[in-house]
């Protein structure tokens, strides 16, 4: 097999492979100065639209004054962040890139990846609700609904008032949307829903789920279908809460429906386009992970770096010793390659164009570097890293 690169150093051998093809332009057609083309290349990865940066800030500064100061109690006590979740949507974060038709911002998805780091890195928990409400929700219904679908089932989960979830996973299946046994049977105006969905995130809060049932087993992955169901709903019912090793704040539980009976109008497009549903939505989804990872991995570098700087050892701060040194550089290096790829992912899809693999890459090298810092977070931190006191456990 071949051997695995860190996703930094594919991002810089970009830069070089570019640099190389600029200055290769550049002798052949005498133009302007190596400086100015390599600035050219690179612009879209040094700076934000205007309109992003603003968005950031606005973010940043709601969650170090909202969320981080009751981060650690949400997870500790397992508690939903009723409150600061409604002050997201007045923000309008719970619908960051949905039209302003349907009660979103409006805003595309690179403003989304860098609303979901701002949030996630006050607060892991937050991060994960504004997730799923904006990407794995709102948008199959975004794209694939009515509009009366939209009317009722977007817009007003846009407030932060009511969450939404998504049902896909099955406890046996996993995210294999193609071997669903959760079936879904027409009967005159009606559709039945009969099976179990697993690790379903906002469970406990939701009031509506996307659901993916089998229409017609003899078709396989192209007789799965996609469904809009309320909740409460009668013949549907919730398992355990999960006691899970972080992010506690969002109810993570089983979806169990016995003859759960919804409006045939709650079909998601047509049926047999479940699967197709369930990969583009992924897709998007992938890009919300990312950001929340990235939020997790620049929280954790801050903290080392916020105690590096105060904790003296050897008549001078930890910071100027060159192990710890070593371990914050490696730690940005990661969090600033991970960022690259996940707003080139955004930026692609922005644009239209094929992002599936990017997306992938992105929540990949974005999720291997949240445990990676929190983790070097920890060695930094020594014992204080492992006490509920500080944000590094």
């Amino acid at each position: 097999p071949l051997p695995r690169f860190t996703a930094c150093y594919v991002v810089v051998n970009i830069f070089l492979i570019m640099w190389i093809s600029a200055v290769r332009s550049l002798s052949r057609s005498g133009g302007t100065c190596t400086s100015c083309i390599l600035q050219s290349q690179t612009r879209a990865f040094t700076s934000l639209p205007e309109t992003h940066e603003m968005l950031r800030k606005s973010c940043r500064d709601f969650a170090e004054g909202e969320l981080k100061p009751i981060a650690a109690k949400i997870d500790r006590e397992h508690l939903f962040p009723k409150k600061q979740i409604r002050e997201m949507g007045k923000l309008g974060l719970m619908g960051v890139a949905v039209p302003e038709e349907y009660g979103g911002t409006g805003l595309d998805y690179l403003a989304y990846a860098v609303a979901m780091e701002e949030i996630s890195r006050g607060c892991a928990s937050a991060g994960v609700i504004m997730s799923v409400n904006n990407s794995l929700y709102s948008g199959p219904i975004q794209y694939f609904g009515s509009e009366k679908q939209k009317q009722n089932y977007i817009a007003p989960f846009m407030s932060g008032e009511r969450v939404g979830c998504f049902a896909l996973s099955e406890p046996g299946n996993g995210s294999d949307a193609g071997a669903a046994s959760t079936t879904a049977t027409l009967s005159g105006d009606s559709y039945s829903l009969t099976g179990t969905k697993a690790w379903i995130t906002n469970g406990y809060e939701a009031e509506a789920a996307v659901v993916f049932a089998t229409t017609d087993k003899s078709k396989k992955h192209k007789g799965i279908s996609a469904f809009i169901v309320p909740m409460p709903t009668e013949g549907l019912s919730l398992g355990k809460k999960e006691d899970k090793l972080g992010i506690r704040g969002s109810s993570t539980c089983n979806l169990i429906m016995e003859d759960c009976i919804i409006p045939k109008e709650n079909l998601l497009g047509q049926e047999g386009m479940g699967f197709k549903i369930a990969m583009m939505t992924l897709d998007s989804g992938r890009i919300g992970i990312a950001g929340q990872a990235l939020g997790i991995a620049q929280a954790s570098l801050e903290c080392a770096m916020e105690y590096a700087g105060k904790r003296l050892a050897f008549g001078a701060p930890l910071l100027k010793l060159q192990s710890i040194q070593n371990k914050i550089a490696e730690m940005a290096l990661r969090i600033e390659g991970a960022r690259l790829l996940t707003y080139r992912a955004a930026v692609l899809k922005d644009e239209g164009k094929p992002y599936t693999k990017e997306a992938a890459m992105a929540k990949l090298a974005a999720s291997e570097v949240a445990t990676f810092a929190s983790h070097q977070a920890i060695q930094v931190l020594g014992g204080m890293g492992y006490v509920t006191e500080m944000p590094a456990e």
